[in-house]
């Protein structure tokens, strides 16, 4: 059977995204990856998905990269005079069991020497899931994002929304998009893995997943 490898995307940064890949790993009982974190200040993304998701240690996969400031990584990398050789971004080998990986923001992030992380996308060509918000202009954002991916051959596994009900934008994205609706998680609060699983649980079928 075909490992299931699943890339994380976002219409933007501050959606969400690592919430949802929390979600994901869970309910897929997958290992998670975040190859670049840019911000150690307080808890990283990879502790809060390990926090939030219930993730043992030994379904984590260790950062590639880990700069200190929260911004982009190309910035981030030059502020801690580091250069983040892209040629390096390997999908690593989990043993067969399911894997989540989370970009940083947005596709157009740039990462070095003006490779950007689409561009790392398109080489490993896995199924994306994209995560958009539904608040104000996510038809935009998300609309250019479908077209970015489908410009480079990337297959797009479906989007998830995060955040309040929104039929009518959920819809004009669906259809006008042609991408398949995965569900949406509602905000949370409190936030906890409980509370997170049961939403995700709720909203999301792992069968929907499926490579």
């Amino acid at each position: 059977m075909r490992q299931q490898r699943i890339v994380v995307t976002g219409t933007d940064t501050g959606i969400g995204k690592t919430v949802f890949c929390a979600g994901l790993a869970n309910l897929l009982d997958a290992n998670y990856w975040k190859p670049i974190q840019a911000g150690l200040e307080g808890e990283t993304d990879t502790e809060v998905v390990a926090r939030l998701g219930g993730l043992a240690s030994d379904r984590i996969v260790p950062e590639l990269y880990r700069l200190r400031t929260p911004a982009s990584p190309h910035l981030s990398a030059e502020l801690d005079e580091v250069r983040i050789n892209t040629d390096t971004l390997d999908v690593p080998d989990t043993g067969g069991r399911p894997l989540v990986i989370e970009g940083a923001g947005g596709l157009m992030v740039p990462l070095s020497g003006g490779t950007l992380y689409i561009d790392i996308f398109e080489r490993w060509r896995l199924p994306v899931v994209l995560c958009a918000s539904t608040a104000l202009g996510t038809i935009n954002h998300s609309l250019l994002s479908i077209e970015a991916l489908r410009k480079r051959q990337i297959d797009i596994l479906g989007i998830a929304f995060i955040g309040e009900k929104n039929s009518e934008a959920v819809r004009a994205i669906c259809e006008i998009g042609r991408v398949r609706w995965l569900g949406r998680l509602p905000l949370i609060a409190p936030l906890s893995s409980e509370t997170l699983q049961a939403a995700f649980n709720a909203s999301f079928r792992r069968d929907d997943f499926a490579p």
